[in-house]
C-alpha cells in the first residue's frame, strides 16, 4: 500500500550526522565529522552534552540501560562495538563486529540487530555479541527500526544507494521481502521511531527530519 511520508527537515547540531537512539528522554546522535554523540532535547535540539568518540560512530542502540554503539576505526574502516555508560565511552568494552564490518543498529528486547551493508544481511545478536541468527535482506538498507506496532521497517535502496524507499519486511523469515510503503529524500541514513515520529538523518544535507506517514 503506497502512503504519503510528511517530513519536517531541521538543522542538525554536526555536520554529517549518522546513528540516532532516544535513551533516558534524550535524543542521541553521532557526527561522522567531529566524532562526537550528541545528546540533545527531542524537542527543540537543545544541546545538553556532547561525548568525545574514540573514532567516527555509526549505529546508536539502547539495551540493558546502556548504550551500544559502532564505531569505526582506521584506514581499513574496520568495526568495533562500544558501550557508552555514564556519558562516557568504555574504551575496554571495545569488540570487533562480526567481519570488522556493521553500521546500522536497533534494539527490541534482549535483542541487538546489527546491519552489515555489504554483506545485504542484519544479525541479530544476544547483549554479548553472540549471533542468534541471520536476515538476508532483498535489498541494500540506509537503515531500520522497530515501530510502535511492532513491526520492523527499512529503507531500502538500489545497487547505487540511489532511489531509496520506506517500508517493511518480516524479520522472522529469514528472506524476507520488503513491502515499499513511501519514497525517502536520497539523503536520507538511519531510521528511529520515538513513539510518535519517525527520525531519520539526512547526512549529506547535515539535516535532521521527523516524519509520519499517512495512507
Amino acid at each position: 500500500m503506497q502512503t504519503t511520508l510528511q517530513l519536517i527537515r531541521r538543522p542538525s547540531p554536526a555536520n554529517r550526522p549518522f546513528g540516532l537512539a532516544m535513551f533516558e528522554g534524550n535524543l542521541w546522535m553521532g557526527s561522522w565529522e567531529s566524532e562526537r554523540i550528541y545528546v540533545m532535547d527531542p524537542e527543540t535540539l537543545d544541546l545538553r552534552l556532547e561525548i568525545q568518540a574514540p573514532g567516527r560512530p555509526y549505529g546508536i542502540a539502547p539495551i540493558d540501560g546502556e548504550l551500544r554503539v559502532v564505531v569505526a576505526h582506521g584506514e581499513e574502516d574496520d568495526r568495533y562495538l562500544y558501550r557508552v555508560r555514564g556519558g562516557a565511552f568504555d574504551v575496554a568494552s571495545k569488540t570487533p563486529c562480526p567481519d570488522l564490518t556493521g553500521s546500522f543498529m536497533t534494539a527490541r528486547g534482549s535483542a541487538l540487530y546489527l546491519g552489515q551493508m555489504h554483506h545485504r544481511r542484519v544479525l541479530e545478536m544476544s547483549p554479548d555479541y553472540s549471533i542468534r541468527r541471520e536476515i538476508a535482506l532483498p535489498t541494500r538498507s540506509a537503515g531500520f527500526a522497530f515501530g510502535t506496532d511492532g513491526r520492523f521497517y527499512l529503507i531500502s535502496a538500489d545497487d547505487e544507494f540511489e532511489h531509496l524507499r520506506f517500508g517493511t519486511l518480516d524479520p522472522s523469515n529469514d528472506h524476507p521481502q520488503f513491502d515499499e510503503m513511501a519514497s525517502m529524500p536520497e539523503e536520507a541514513r538511519y531510521l528511529l521511531h520515538d513513539g510518535s515520529q519517525w527520525w531519520t538523518s539526512l547526512r549529506d544535507a547535515n539535516e535532521l527530519a521527523t516524519f509520519t506517514i499517512a495512507p
